[in-house]
């Protein structure tokens, strides 16, 4: 008997219109639908006459489901996954179903469509020949501002997926972290009645979102552009810092090496920190 496809199924953001054809048939024709959230897709599925039966799949079911429809595809059937909006696994469940169909031989075909990140990035007016998707930053600000410095050095575009609830606190953070000054695009709620694309300052979108309760509604991107001042290389910054650490305190190293380096000081504070460990 002949093995069975898993189809990774694209489906709107927003707007209804942007649902493939071919997206709307590869739902109709396949035995099941593994989806982020049943209820979600339940309903979009009801838009459209499409009446093939779901279960979950999400970060908490996966391993185990995974295995089931491992053995049903390996049984000829042929399956979707979808997630609640765009493209599944983009910062969404999937990917230990995926590769463990790669490890037994099993077919996994995309049917492209809408995700966030591409809208996002095609609108932004900054750079897209090289960018870093960082997903969504960690929940707590101690972790969040820790992986932000980390990112204070990186040329590259860099493209956020952030919850309305930490928005505002996330912006802040960037502005202390990345520099006020640098450029940001917030896109909201693409695709959507009320998409919103505001180009502004680190600083200053900031303080527009902590200020207005409507920025901070709906689903949000967040695109910043990489730093454009000549890249210090770890090595560089190491034969600076490291002299420094042996004979001074923390903080008197972190001040001298920053002003030597020419880079912020979370920037080199956060790289002290990783010397002193190791």
């Amino acid at each position: 008997m002949n093995s069975g496809t898993l189809f990774i199924v694209a489906t709107p953001i927003g707007n209804l219109d942007d649902f493939s054809t071919r997206g709307r048939n590869v739902l109709t024709a396949v035995s099941v639908i593994a989806a982020e959230d049943t209820r979600v897709t339940r309903k979009l599925l009801s838009t459209f006459g499409i009446k093939t039966p779901l279960l979950s799949l999400h970060e908490y079911n996966e391993t185990g489901r995974s295995a089931e429809l491992l053995s049903r595809l390996q049984k000829g059937e042929d399956i979707a996954l979808v997630s609640d909006a765009g493209t599944p696994l983009i910062s969404d469940p999937g990917f230990e179903l995926v590769r463990a169909c790669h490890q037994n031989g099993l077919s996994v075909t995309p049917v492209p469509g809408p995700s966030a990140l591409i809208a996002a990035l095609c609108i932004a007016g900054l750079p897209t020949d090289r960018f870093v998707f960082e997903g969504f930053l960690p929940n707590r600000q101690a972790a969040r501002k820790t992986r932000l410095q980390q990112l204070n050095m990186e040329p590259r575009t860099l493209v956020f997926y952030e919850s309305v609830h930490r928005l505002a606190e996330s912006l802040q953070d960037m502005a202390d972290c990345l520099g006020a000054d640098r450029q940001v695009v917030l896109a909201r709620e693409l695709t959507k009645l009320y998409e919103t694309v505001t180009a502004d300052s680190l600083s200053n979108l900031a303080i527009q979102v902590a200020t207005d309760a409507n920025a901070r509604k709906g689903e949000a991107v967040v695109i910043v552009a990489g730093n454009s001042e000549p890249r210090t290389t770890l090595h560089d910054l190491d034969t600076v810092l490291l002299p420094l650490l042996t004979d001074l305190p923390l903080k008197q190293a972190v001040k001298l090496a920053a002003a030597i380096s020419g880079q912020p000081k979370n920037a080199v504070y956060a790289r002290a920190l990783e010397l002193q460990k190791a």
